[in-house]
């Protein structure tokens, strides 16, 4: 692949809803032209782009890819992105090295869920984009309901581009509305120049119109012009369809069929003419490094030999066998060989110039996100990719020792790998927490452990952090006398006990209410070890006892056989006999949970709140999302387990959510009754 300049290079990322087609219409580009001899298929696990094991097995995109394709004496690097939810994070990774969006919607469903929230992340980056309505060669499709389902969303600006010629099983062709041309497409790859049907004229003349209605908003001169009724040319309507697209003024519509290669030839040639070259849309963080080099790492790939790291290059080149310098870890790197990468296939590279991508083996201190430079006094980074917080979490357990051994490690990797998951450990249950952003995501990311590492992980919902407090005072006397030949053991003391205020500043409060002497200062740390042990390992259901004020009143010794432990035993006995008569309970982790839902969903969402035991706290427009609401309410940690993945089936897909821990509150009884028979089972 010869090198290119930055003013001859198109970054263009393909999003969508999943299943659209954005794999096959990359797929179809190999083949026409000419970087693969035979057209693969997503179906048939031939797919230049999808060739993980696990998504040959699910037949869907899981992650961001670059596959570059070269059109006219320019290069086109495609970013393949997921279209599935759970990895949205390798959506953001690819939309933060692209400098336009292809967004590709079905002729069957128009704009879906995954389309909304895709544009969304498109506007985040203020990308130019185009849009190709796909599969136009269904049954029961319709090009007009996909172009009103566009402008119903986003708006006028939207406007077709080319109109096809033929519908479902008799479309063949495109008609460029700007230059006026008919186009067909007759089996491999071929492309022939035709009349335009007259039937389609009167269709023309009116989205033309709707064009250039549009196209003039972007410039003053030309929309005098157009208004005083003088005709502009073609070349005039170009500039101004150039110059609409890349300010996102104006959003083109292509008609394709990437099964049947329709449309797909004329769809390069869109993206040559009206998106941004990687040397326009040059951002400013990259103009801050003043002719030194700068390179994002976007995507580590980790495999037995080591790291795969895919790089975008923003200014100056990167060289094979040469150094660089991390900005965030203040770190040399040496770069070995270079690749072009091209899905499942590359190509040996010499250098890697700005405003391309190249891949690169076995960086040591270089991850996702970072920035690489030649110069170690810059100390300033690209802009990071900001990836979502993760929503769903499972515990992780490594089936045999050999597994326990190589589990960190391999856990260390992956997290660097994929920045949307977290590793993190309870330390009360000494549990491995494995976050990400829902359950297919770790199911397949478990999946994959195993497949490259040889790591069997189990899997099963967190542990919940119950705990019990009293609801009234009690007092108790505890008594510990032994006698084993010489010194025997004696200690004996009566506790008050009674409850604290939930959620206050303190959950334990010892007291010493000794008068007199009746129990030794020597002998009182052993009483409060003895009831802080005793606290720690619960009464009712084995969860740490809280909001608890112990009071040490009255007691008794003796001179030889007493000690601490004899008065740590004697507390420990006196808790035992003093928390039932004080009305123990079991308490729960409450959540306050941040939930962000479109207006429709208000009603399903609160119900869904209502069956959960939790409570609307409040309800608001958010302030960036129109028709977006913020819900804030207070539910049990218990019952949100799979909210991630309930509430995107309410929402289809558009809800998110933050939580973060309250405060503890009453277990109902019924449940109560049954954590305390769970708890006498597990104690036999």
């Amino acid at each position: 692949m010869k090198v290119y300049g930055a003013e001859y290079i198109r970054n263009v990322a393909l999003i969508s809803h999943g299943g659209a087609g954005k794999t096959s219409l990359i797929d179809a580009a190999l083949f026409d032209t000419g970087a693969v001899t035979r057209q693969g298929k997503v179906d048939d696990g031939t797919s230049i782009a999808d060739y993980d094991p696990d998504e040959l097995k699910r037949r869907m995109s899981l992650h961001t890819k670059v596959l570059p394709i070269e059109w006219h004496e320019h290069k086109i690097n495609f970013i393949d992105t997921p279209g599935y939810a759970d990895f949205i994070g390798e959506v953001k990774a690819g939309l933060r090295v692209a400098d336009a969006a292809l967004v590709v919607v079905t002729a069957e469903k128009g704009v879906e869920v995954g389309t909304e929230l895709t544009w969304h992340y498109a506007n985040e980056r203020n990308l130019p984009r185009i849009v190709v309505v796909n599969k136009l060669d269904r049954e029961n499709t319709s090009f007009d309901m996909a172009l009103e389902s566009l402008r119903a969303k986003f708006g006028t600006k939207v406007v077709p581009l080319q109109i096809p010629i033929g519908e479902q099983a008799n479309f063949k062709g495109v008609v460029d509305l700007l230059h006026q041309k008919g186009y067909t497409f007759e089996g491999g790859n071929s492309v022939q120049e035709i009349s335009i049907p007259d039937e389609l004229q009167d269709t023309i003349n009116s989205y033309r119109e709707q064009l250039i209605e549009s196209a003039v908003e972007s410039d003053d001169e030309l929309m005098e012009k157009f208004l005083e009724g003088i005709d502009l040319n073609d070349d005039e309507i170009l500039k101004l369809v150039k110059v609409g697209t890349a300010s996102g003024q104006l959003i083109p519509v292509l008609c394709a069929s990437a099964a049947k290669n329709i449309g797909i030839q004329t769809m390069l040639s869109a993206i040559l003419d009206y998106l941004p070259s990687a040397a326009d849309a040059l951002p400013e963080d990259a103009q801050n490094f003043e002719g030194h080099t700068s390179a994002l790492v976007f995507k580590t790939t980790g495999q037995q030999s080591g790291t795969v790291s895919t790089f975008r290059v923003y200014t100056g080149s990167i060289k094979a066998d040469s150094h660089l310098f991390n900005i965030q870890t203040k770190t040399d790197e040496r770069v070995g060989a270079l690749s072009f990468p091209r899905g499942k296939m590359s190509e040996n590279a010499s250098s890697i110039s700005a405003g391309d991508f190249g891949t690169v083996s076995k960086l040591t201190n270089t991850h996702t996100g970072d920035t690489l430079t030649d110069s170690k006094n810059i100390t300033t980074p690209l802009e990071p990719i900001r990836f979502p917080e993760p929503c769903f979490t499972l515990t992780i357990i490594p089936k045999s020792q050999n597994d326990l051994d190589k589990m960190g490690n391999v856990l260390a990797r992956i997290v660097q790998e994929d920045r949307t998951l977290r590793v993190s450990r309870d330390p009360e249950t000494a549990e491995t927490l494995l976050s990400g952003m829902g359950e297919a995501h770790l199911q397949i990311i478990v999946e994959s452990i195993k497949r490259k590492y040889g790591v069997d992980l189990e899997t099963r919902d967190p542990h919940i952090h119950y705990r019990e407090t009293i609801r009234k005072k009690a007092k108790a006397n505890g008594r510990h006398k032994r006698q084993s030949g010489g010194h025997g053991q004696f200690g004996d003391v009566w506790l008050e006990i009674e409850p604290l205020p939930h959620g206050g500043e303190q959950d334990f409060i010892f007291e010493d209410r000794i008068v007199g002497g009746v129990v030794p200062n020597q002998f009182i740390p052993g009483v409060e070890k003895g009831v802080r042990e005793s606290l720690k390992r619960g009464f009712i259901s084995g969860n740490p006892m809280l909001y608890v004020r112990v009071a040490l009143y009255d007691g008794k010794y003796h001179p030889v056989d007493s000690s601490a432990q004899s008065f740590e035993v004697a507390a420990s006995l006196a808790m035992q006999e003093a928390v039932p008569l004080a009305s123990p309970v079991i308490l729960e982790p409450v959540m306050h949970v941040n939930i962000l839902i479109p207006e429709a969903n208000m009603g399903d969402v609160m119900s869904d709140i209502n069956t959960r035991r939790g409570r609307v706290l409040g309800m608001e427009p958010d302030e960036q999302e129109e028709g977006m609401q913020r819900i804030t309410a207070t539910v049990p940690q218990a019952e949100m387990l799979r909210y991630a993945t309930d509430l995107r089936s309410i929402t289809q897909g558009r809800g998110s959510f933050t939580m973060e821990f309250a405060q503890y509150e009453e277990v109902p009884p019924h449940i109560q009754q049954a954590l305390i028979e769970q708890h006498k089972k597990a104690v036999g």
